[in-house]
């Protein structure tokens, strides 16, 4: 099987195609690469084909044409389950089991692993230190989280494994401002810490620039621009234009990777 060379792309957008049973496309030619250690932003409005990018990494959606690639490798001859376990996946409303504890929502994928207890138990407790909870929410269930706690759960567990690669789709949309703003932060020296490489799909320009290495700008299934955040800004892209003026003032600051 072709693979790229060892300092080629963690993730591959070759030519992808993704259409709709009904024909319907929402995926238009996309070529798009994802480098080792960066946080790539898919930034757009909904339909622009950034949720559908993102599940093409994991095989959530496979593409009608084209092909992606995983550390070289297609992801259509990847064994699906193991494409998966290797890929930590966050999404906007957790998706936590409720009727499992936050310790075993955590230690899920390691205990489907064949991790023993007490490794399992030693990496809970690690990941809730990382995520800045206390260790005495590990026997407490989702519903008796606020919406930030559940959050980080949901980080603390897409962890769990220590995939290299991680994929997180509008993870901090459902919660208030000043929680957000928080979670923008932690993520931020999460990021500096652990070194993933990470697809984060947002709608927002201000988290877009906070949070991204580059921003891959999308509109109507096509991939418009990819540049950094500072670039981002100085664009004479009629859309990236638009997105900056539409979000008006304080925009340099966002861009400075989190300091504001």
């Amino acid at each position: 099987m072709e693979t790229i060379p060892a300092n080629g792309p963690v993730i591959d957008f070759r030519d992808v195609v993704y259409t709709l049973p009904n024909g319907q496309p929402l995926l238009q030619n996309l070529n798009l690469q994802v480098q080792g250690g960066e946080t790539l932003v898919l930034l757009g409005r909904s339909g622009s084909g950034k949720t559908t990018t993102l599940k093409l990494i994991n095989r959530l959606l496979t593409p009608s044409g084209g092909e992606v690639r995983v550390n070289g490798a297609l992801t259509a001859e990847n064994d699906v389950i193991r494409l998966r376990r290797s890929i930590g996946y966050v999404i906007q409303d957790v998706g936590l089991f409720p009727h499992f504890t936050v310790e075993r929502n955590i230690g899920l994928v390691p205990r489907i692993e064949g991790w023993p207890a007490e490794r399992i138990q030693l990496r809970v407790e690690e990941l809730l230190q990382l995520v800045r909870l206390d260790s005495q929410i590990a026997s407490r269930y989702p519903h008796q989280l606020s919406g930030g706690q559940r959050q980080r759960v949901g980080v603390a567990r897409a962890l769990a494994a220590d995939p290299a690669i991680l994929l997180m789709d509008e993870p901090f949309g459902a919660v208030d401002a000043i929680t957000r703003d928080q979670l923008q932060r932690e993520f931020l020296s999460l990021q500096q810490r652990l070194n993933k490489t990470v697809v984060f799909v947002t709608h927002d320009l201000r988290e877009a620039l906070r949070l991204g290495s580059r921003i891959a700008l999308m509109e109507a299934g096509r991939l418009v621009t990819v540049l950094s955040p500072q670039d981002f800004l100085r664009s004479s892209d009629p859309l990236a234009a638009a997105y900056v003026q539409a979000f008006g003032e304080g925009l340099d600051s966002a861009a400075n990777r989190g300091t504001s």
